[in-house]
């Protein structure tokens, strides 16, 4: 799915951060340039899936919660939205994005399951991500968001990790416990560069 109101308003949406937030992108060559992968990384505002398409040109189909279709059904669903109900399991959202990348699509996971609030550097995450990765035998491209989203101030980056496959399929809490650990590292190389 090449959705043609994505492509018309991601350069618009990316600009805009570029010019109103000055995002830095960090390691972008580590985006795979063909094939699918999912994006996962931390999330703390709720612009972070504008910084994280501004790495890549591809459609990325973000999983989000079912409230915002409810909302905005016609335009999620015109920008490739997968819905996922966090009351629940949430199997429909995942055969969707296993079907998409097998598809050759990208998919978008902020694992946490919700914006992180917390004092903490990263929520728990859910298993969502390295299920899909895992089922879908695709890689995963994590990616960290630091700064704040402050007008006209520069300090916001992203930076995306080295992309990998799910090694130990049946074990999926220690692969989850792995990519919040790839997470954590970047969020902390990013904290420690900018002292």
């Amino acid at each position: 799915m090449n959705s043609k109101l994505y492509r018309i308003l991601r350069p618009i949406a990316v600009f805009l951060l570029k010019v109103i937030y000055r995002i830095k992108v960090v390691n972008k060559d580590y985006i795979p340039k063909e094939g699918p992968f999912i994006l996962v990384g931390n999330h703390k505002h709720n612009y972070d899936f504008i910084s994280v398409i501004s790495g890549t040109k591809k459609t990325v189909h973000f999983i989000a919660k079912k409230e915002l279709i409810d909302k905005c059904g016609w335009l999620f669903g015109k920008l490739g939205i997968i819905p996922v109900d966090r009351s629940t399991k949430n199997k429909e959202a995942i055969v969707d994005a296993v079907n998409m990348l097998k598809n050759g699509e990208v998919i978008g996971i902020f694992p946490e399951g919700t914006l992180n609030k917390t004092p903490y550097v990263i929520m728990p995450f859910k298993y969502g991500a390295v299920k899909i990765a895992s089922e879908a035998d695709c890689p995963i491209v994590p990616f960290a968001i630091t700064g704040e989203y402050k007008r006209f101030r520069k300090g916001l980056k992203i930076t995306y990790g080295k992309p990998y496959y799910i090694k130990d399929k049946h074990d999926l809490t220690k692969e989850n416990i792995k990519l919040m650990n790839k997470i954590v590292s970047l969020l902390k190389e990013k904290n420690e560069n900018t002292k």
